[in-house]
């Protein structure tokens, strides 16, 4: 029996990836100041929004030379796009954990990348602070886009690290 080819339906859920990350960024930035932020679940959780020429976690945004870190980010993230569409098209003829996780990287590295060429800057905004008791985190704003990217690389581990179930 032939099995399906999946390929398109992993285009398809890195470009839905795609959408929703353009579309919640255009949203924050016609909705909300840079700066500014809506309060969702006071102390914990909020829409902010941040405009960060940085790396994740905003690693790099104090760089001495911004105009060549900006083509450094972005020539890494469309080098990075094209291996895992390479994967995506050489491993995906069927679902994984491991193709499905490509293609969420696939879709918030272009979302990101797209940021970086368009406005030299990521658009950042969801913004969360994790508490407990005295203690207290703010943890680095973030994307859908980024969100994409750690599923997929917590999906990569995960199918890397678990049994895989014996084919005889």
């Amino acid at each position: 029996m032939l099995k399906q080819d999946r390929r398109s339906w992993l285009l398809a859920i890195s470009a839905l990836i795609i959408v929703l990350d353009r579309w919640s960024k255009i949203w924050v930035a016609h909705h909300i100041a840079d700066g500014d932020a809506i309060t969702v679940i006071p102390r914990y959780f909020y829409i902010s929004h941040v405009l960060n020429p940085g790396a994740a976690f905003s690693l790099f945004s104090d760089s001495a030379t911004p105009g060549r870190t900006r083509w450094l980010l972005t020539s890494f993230s469309i080098l990075a796009a094209v291996i895992v569409l390479g994967l995506i098209f050489k491993i995906g003829r069927r679902f994984s954990a491991t193709t499905i996780a490509l293609a969420l990287i696939l879709g918030g590295a272009i979302g990101n990348v797209w940021d970086r060429i368009h406005y030299g800057v990521v658009t950042d905004f969801l913004e969360v602070f994790l508490r407990w008791g005295q203690w207290s985190y703010h943890w680095p704003d973030f994307n859908i886009a980024d969100s994409a990217i750690v599923c997929g690389g917590i999906l990569i581990m995960l199918d890397a690290l678990l049994p895989k179930k014996s084919t005889s």
